[in-house]
């Protein structure tokens, strides 16, 4: 069986690298901005904004938690510290630098969302989530990985465990409790292919019900603000 979520990378590399010339052609604006986590999204993207823009008005931003750590400080959470507020106030903080960096180069802000992320609502509103642009947010992570397996990204960044990089042993899949491999695929199946939760079971994945029941509960962030 032919897995759906196979991908031609040399086609999906020309269609983004079209993409982020036709947003210089829209904006006039030719330099942007990127936060690096050392991650396989934002290095994936960092490779295809090469293809598009000169090297030197590709600005590439880190910001681990020691260069935030003062500004995060400012925050004080009640009692025990709560990680989810914590990572969010972090999320956003870094959005403030990246966005103000953008401002002050005249710059654009390229986000690194993929559609895993997106769908499971693991990001922060107005945090991760903000940016001026989106080159692989309709690429599921499994994806995004076989793009940059075709960009060459070096394989101990493709194959290292997905992680926010919010605090000490923090990955995406413990929190999650399954894999991108498998969520993927069921939401290819529930999302994508508009299939009933009885007929994603039918395909025996382990954890379809946690998978689409985090789809359905993160549903709210997708659609706020809520306005008239």
């Amino acid at each position: 069986m032919i897995n759906p979520l196979l991908i031609n990378p040399k086609t999906e590399t020309e269609k983004i690298v079209n993409f982020f010339k036709s947003v210089h052609k829209k904006t006039g604006i030719d330099k942007v901005v990127i936060g690096l986590s050392g991650g396989i999204d934002s290095t994936t993207v960092h490779y295809l904004l090469k293809k598009a823009y000169k090297l030197e008005n590709i600005i590439g931003v880190s910001l681990p938690y020691s260069s935030i750590k003062p500004i995060v400080d400012q925050f004080q959470v009640e009692g025990s510290v709560n990680k989810i507020r914590l990572g969010n106030i972090m999320a956003r903080v870094r959005m403030i630098i990246l966005f103000d960096f953008a401002k002050k180069l005249n710059a654009i802000v390229c986000g690194t969302e993929n559609k895993s992320e997106k769908l499971l609502g693991y990001f922060t509103r107005f945090g991760d989530s903000a940016s001026d642009i989106e080159p692989i947010s309709h690429l599921y992570k499994t994806q995004v990985r076989q793009l940059a397996d075709y960009l060459k990204v070096p394989e101990k960044i493709i194959q290292q465990s997905p992680t926010a990089g919010l605090w000490d042993g923090q990955t995406d899949e413990s929190e999650f409790g399954f894999t991108y491999e498998e969520a993927d695929q069921v939401l290819h199946l529930y999302f994508d292919q508009k299939k009933s939760l009885n007929e994603v079971k039918k395909f025996g994945f382990k954890n379809t019900d946690k998978i689409i029941k985090r789809f359905l509960n993160n549903q709210f962030k997708l659609r706020t603000p809520y306005s008239l």
